[in-house]
């Protein structure tokens, strides 16, 4: 099962992100946004996304799908295998953009919301076909980072969980399908908690925003990026293992070492301290050259990783690999559209010549 033709409702980060990944997987894709500036926006992530591309596979790349901006809803989603639906996070918004889709999408169309933290049931409700949403929650830059996390509604069929699977592993993901409908799901709430915490340590003048991201990136960030949480404690522990460790660090729990069910006032005054820490960190860069940074780097811990192992790749380096070689096929594959297919396999067959007796 594969995605011909895809739609983009919503062209911001995330909505860019994803229109990116799919026309770099050779899927046409017709978005609608109806901020003005959308087409330059899309663009400008395009430029990126095309670079970190041409970095990472070198086999080649398949012939990039067209891009189409719709003026409605209903254009965007005519036609579409897979829908993604990525407006801001109001749930009334939701509604509205959620059950124009519904109307107007094919049947058979998959609905994927981006959302980072509303359940799919809360939002379904203003659908005629729940069975067919899921949340499907990427990461930012979502050309890049494959995880995505797959989360059902009491309605969605199973068959639209499978097809899910399908459609996002079809297009280099890491799809994990999480096992219970709950807010913010997994990825967004382990990083809240860090978010809380981090909030506390620069308020009380613990340490800067830099250091901050020091301590991440120069220690558990590096086991993290190859290695879960628990797969690295599990190591901590010794020959004994995760047993051993829970053993020696578990009455750590009960100490005041964190203030997770605590939040600071966020008020003016914390923003601003945030925000001119934040300036002072990055000043000598543009955005855009952030983003170049982190797609270099991205690539890069990606690649290594891809030749551990003895070559056959560890983690996300594994999927990575697979990644690329995907996408050295589909450039070396010519592309056939589902209307050349059905041609082909009902164009009738030349009858055989009749056999003639020999006198």
């Amino acid at each position: 099962m594969t995605i011909e033709k895809a739609a983009c409702i919503g062209g911001g980060v995330i909505g860019a992100g994803w229109v990116a990944r799919l026309l770099l997987n050779g899927i046409d894709v017709a978005i609608y946004d109806p901020d003005p500036e959308a087409e330059r926006k899309v663009s400008e992530v395009m430029k990126g996304a095309r670079r970190a591309y041409r970095r990472m596979a070198t086999g080649g790349l398949p012939k990039e799908g067209r891009l189409t901006f719709a003026k409605s809803i209903a254009e965007a989603v005519a036609d579409a295998d897979l829908v993604q639906e990525s407006v801001p996070e109001r749930l009334d918004l939701k509604h509205k953009v959620l059950a124009e889709i519904d109307a107007h999408a094919p049947a058979n169309a998959l609905i994927g919301s981006s959302t980072s933290g509303i359940k799919p049931s809360d939002m379904a409700t203003a659908m005629q076909r729940p069975e067919r949403l899921v949340v499907a929650h990427p990461f930012n830059p979502v050309y890049l980072l494959p995880v995505v996390e797959i989360v059902g509604g009491e309605k969605t069929e199973p068959e639209a969980i499978a097809m899910a699977r399908e459609y996002y592993a079809a297009i280099g993901m890491k799809p994990v399908v999480i096992r219970k409908e709950i807010e913010a799901f997994v990825g967004d709430r382990l990083l809240e908690a860090a978010w809380r915490e981090a909030l506390w340590l620069i308020k009380d003048g613990i340490c800067s925003v830099e250091e901050l991201d020091d301590i991440m990136r120069y220690g558990f960030g590096l086991r993290w990026a190859q290695m879960g949480m628990f797969q690295v404690y599990r190591i901590a522990g010794g020959e004994a293992g995760m047993r051993h460790f829970m053993a020696q660090f578990g009455p750590c729990l009960s100490w005041p070492w964190t203030k997770l069910m605590d939040v600071p006032e966020f008020n003016d005054e914390l923003v601003d301290l945030i925000a001119a820490q934040s300036d002072e960190q990055s000043e000598k860069w543009s955005i855009r050259e952030l983003e170049r940074i982190r797609d270099d780097n991205l690539v890069a811990i990606m690649e290594a990783l891809g030749k551990a192992e003895k070559g056959k790749g560890w983690g996300a380096g594994a999927l990575h690999n697979d990644y690329v070689r995907q996408l050295g096929k589909l450039a070396a594959k010519p592309k056939v559209s589902k209307a050349a297919q059905k041609a082909v396999a009902t164009k009738p067959r030349k009858a055989a010549p009749a056999k003639t007796k020999r006198k």
